[in-house]
């Protein structure tokens, strides 16, 4: 049988995939969910979270009404408390929040040193988090580089 140009065994496509807005979302996820602590582990990073987020709701929602630097301070800690409610955004949210607290520990110190002994602590305590949940931070950013 003699092959003609039209013949599908002589085609050749170069097919490059689509990949979707959603394709990626739902790929970030997966791969995040993947990368999170084992179930003892989640548990208890949970157990801090979630009471962490409620102090820091009370925290941003009278810092907003500071003006200036406080709003700004007010902002991030909400942003913060939300992320730490947010399974796939926690670990980041909890870096995030770490920063915030050097930032207040500093300007405490500065200022006499009144809440060290709040925010110096906190801050600790949101670095434990964050590095409980890097492989979750890595593989967000990762979906975030894509």
């Amino acid at each position: 049988m003699k092959q003609t140009r039209d013949h599908p065994m002589n085609q050749t496509r170069n097919e490059t995939a689509v990949i979707t807005p959603t394709a990626r979302v739902t790929a970030a996820r997966l791969a995040i969910r993947a990368a999170r602590p084992r179930r003892l582990t989640s548990t208890l990073l949970w157990a801090a979270q979630i009471p962490l987020a409620a102090v820091f709701v009370f925290f941003g929602l009278n810092h907003l009404t500071g003006g200036g630097i406080y709003t700004v301070a007010g902002a991030a800690e909400l942003a913060g408390a939300i992320g730490l409610l947010t399974p796939w955004l926690a670990g980041l949210a909890a870096a995030g929040l770490a920063a915030v607290m050097v930032g207040a520990t500093i300007i405490n110190v500065a200022g006499g040193g009144g809440l060290v002994f709040l925010t110096a602590p906190l801050c600790a305590v949101f670095v434990l988090l964050a590095y409980a949940r890097r492989r979750q931070i890595k593989a967000l950013w990762a979906a975030i580089r894509r």
